[in-house]
């Protein structure tokens, strides 16, 4: 444990974060390509300019449907019109008891891994001169630091990604209409966590996120032997959410074990697709660096080729 924690804290360097996303200018590419179709806020009227469509969702007013659009594709999407706003960029960070969990081939817990991401996203997004704040959470949202640009901000956030996992459960559904409640701007909510909860119950929650018209990234943490279950012969698990002890051989369970994480991981992702919320699962075995540049240069192409998109071709 003691050499993740030094892992841990060598990612909080802002000299090693500046290369996360592979050194100064390939950092500065792909965090502004991530950035840049989010930079807009929508406005209704005639001073401001059409900018694109996107997808109807529950709540939208319906005289910005686009029914020329509609006669074309049989879908209602919804113009936007938007003027250059400052992006304020929320992290939400999962510090429930069951992100504790390390194995041996990891080099960091769960938690450990989520905030070091996290850290180098709010450090990323100040230099961006952009505002970060953080949301921490178990049962309920623990923590609350509102977004600011401020460059003595990003020790803010750090002092309190510092902090350990409670002895709390996970209750998603929950937290996610606090947020909804909390957060009455538009914002880009980045939500860290390993999702162990009641998968209906988070997708209600996204989607009340979303009528709030809140962007949303998932980034799904997974410790690598939870996604595969490598363990052999007789062994005690211990249930890290009071779920208690079980004495078991795991070749008996890994294929049913298996079909269950497949399924759990399908179920959120197609949901997340239909409400349009970009869904990543990461890997705590893979090198941060490299998983984080991987996962902004794919997200930055995503965008532009969304930008690019005509919708008159159907």
């Amino acid at each position: 444990m003691d050499t993740g924690r030094q892992d841990y804290r060598r990612y909080l360097d802002p000299k090693v974060l500046a290369k996360i996303s592979g050194l100064e200018l390939r950092a500065r590419l792909i965090v502004e390509g991530f950035f840049s179709g989010m930079h807009h806020s929508p406005h209704r009227g005639v001073s401001v300019e059409f900018a694109d469509h996107r997808a109807y969702t529950q709540g939208d007013d319906l005289r910005h449907i686009d029914w020329k659009v509609y006669g074309k594709t049989d879908k209602y999407y919804v113009k936007e019109y938007e003027q250059e706003a400052n992006l304020n960029v929320m992290l939400v960070v999962d510090g429930s008891e069951s992100m504790d969990y390390r194995s041996p081939r990891a080099g960091m817990t769960k938690y450990e891994y989520a905030t070091a991401v996290a850290a180098a996203i709010a450090y990323l997004t100040i230099q961006q001169q952009d505002s970060v704040g953080l949301a921490m959470f178990d049962e309920h949202v623990t923590q609350l630091v509102r977004p600011s640009n401020n460059a003595q901000h990003w020790k803010t956030l750090i002092h309190e990604l510092t902090g350990k996992t409670g002895p709390a459960k996970t209750s998603m559904g929950r937290v996610l209409n606090e947020l909804g409640e909390l957060f009455t701007h538009r914002m880009l909510i980045i939500l860290i966590s390993d999702l162990f909860d009641d998968s209906d119950a988070i997708l209600k929650g996204f989607k009340y996120l979303r009528y709030r018209h809140h962007e949303l990234i998932v980034w799904n943490i997974w410790d690598h032997a939870e996604l595969t279950l490598p363990l052999k012969g007789p062994t005690m698990f211990d249930g890290l959410e009071s779920t208690g002890k079980l004495l078991t051989d795991p070749r008996l369970l890994r294929a049913r074990y298996l079909e269950e994480v497949d399924r759990f991981q399908a179920r959120l992702r197609t949901g997340c697709g239909h409400m349009h919320i970009d869904f990543t699962i990461f890997d705590t075995t893979a090198p941060l660096d490299a998983a984080l540049s991987g996962y902004l240069a794919t997200r930055s192409a995503r965008l532009r080729r969304r930008s690019s998109r005509v919708l008159g071709g159907g």
